[in-house]
């Protein structure tokens, strides 16, 4: 996934060189009252100045207050440039929520933010970022993904267990942290809970959903920093204790590949770090398959690691607040969120497990 809290304060944005100055000079410039002399012959106006006028205009807007409000990004670069073509990529898609912000113009944080992570996954190349975004946009378009968290229950006999959001507030030492948590070692039968592929990606959307709901970023009011560290990510743990099913298992690999691609493409540069623990060795396939759907920038965010009381290590600053299974000593995750469950009759047990 490609798939959080604000860590640092961007820099606003630097007003139009004498732009204020121009201002100034002509309100303070004196009236008029003699007799003005016989006008001079019209001269034309060129047609760059217009244009130029006409650009100025298009990147300014009043604020509430009557101040000029700017665009979050300076003219020329890439998130300016992306930003001319959302109108096209909104009317191409017929649809305007990405991550439960609605897609607007170039005044809007939290707009700007969503953009600049197309940007980031696509190195900056505006058109391979429009094509994503346009993707992603009739991708959640087609399935709903918020919908499926708040009204879809999933069946609880194949789902429950295996999925968990827990929040970590801010404190002196650390920013706010959001962790999602795959719990693979909870499976009963493998073939119930990933023999229907197209179940199993609804199910592992809306826990994504689950975890961008407390990242909220509709509600965000610092962009990201312009070549700076992208505050607003979240981390993910996958835990194998226990886990044997996924030797070379089809149904395993078809969910896990068509979650990887689809993830890779709707939901880019959520992710802060993902960690891997309790592999076993088997799991060598899994990470060869990740590496041919995303850039090698996110894989470099992958950690496997053998035991997963090592994982606490691996999170300065607040390790320690993770579950004792994970070498902290706060709650487990089971106390966290979740997505909703409807009770169904258990499957029968799987015993190749």
């Amino acid at each position: 996934m490609s798939a959080e809290p604000v860590a640092a304060m961007a820099a606003a944005p630097k007003p139009v060189p004498g732009a204020e100055e121009k201002k100034i000079e002509a309100a303070e410039a004196p009236m008029q009252t003699l007799t003005a002399p016989a006008p001079a012959p019209e001269v034309p106006v060129k047609e760059e100045k217009k244009s130029e006028a006409s650009e100025t205009q298009s990147k300014t807007e009043p604020a509430p207050g009557g101040d000029v409000q700017r665009p979050v990004s300076p003219p020329g670069t890439p998130l300016s440039k992306l930003f001319a073509q959302l109108p096209s990529v909104i009317a191409d898609a017929q649809y305007t929520e990405m991550w439960g912000v609605e897609l607007t113009n170039s005044f809007d944080v939290p707009t700007s933010i969503v953009l600049e992570k197309f940007l980031r996954a696509n190195t900056q190349d505006v058109a391979k970022a429009k094509a994503q975004l346009s993707g992603a946009l009739k991708w959640r378009k087609q399935t709903q993904p918020r919908k499926l968290l708040a009204e879809t229950e999933f069946n609880e006999a194949k789902f429950g267990g295996l999925g968990f959001v827990t929040v970590y507030p801010k404190t002196e030492s650390h920013e706010k942290e959001i962790v999602t948590w795959n719990i693979y070692g909870g499976v009963k039968n493998k073939q119930e809970t990933f023999g229907d592929v197209q179940e199993f990606v609804k199910w592992r959307a809306a826990l994504m959903e689950l975890s961008l709901k407390e990242l909220d970023l509709a509600s965000a009011t610092v962009p990201i920093p312009q070549n700076g560290v992208d505050p607003y990510r979240m981390v993910q743990v996958h835990d194998y204790l226990d886990v044997s099913f996924l030797r070379m298992d089809p149904a395993v690999k078809a969910a896990s590949k068509e979650t990887i691609q689809i993830f890779s493409m709707a939901y880019p540069e959520l992710l802060k770090e993902k960690f891997f623990v309790n592999v076993p060795l088997v799991m060598g396939w899994v990470f060869a398959a990740m590496k041919l759907f995303l850039s090698a920038e996110t894989v470099k965010k992958f950690h496997p690691l053998s035991y997963g009381s090592n994982l606490a290590g691996e999170l300065p600053g607040w390790g320690q607040e993770l579950p004792t299974a994970y070498g902290g000593k706060g709650k487990d995750i089971k106390e966290g969120l979740t997505v909703k469950y409807a009770a169904a009759e258990a499957p029968a047990k799987d015993e190749t497990k």
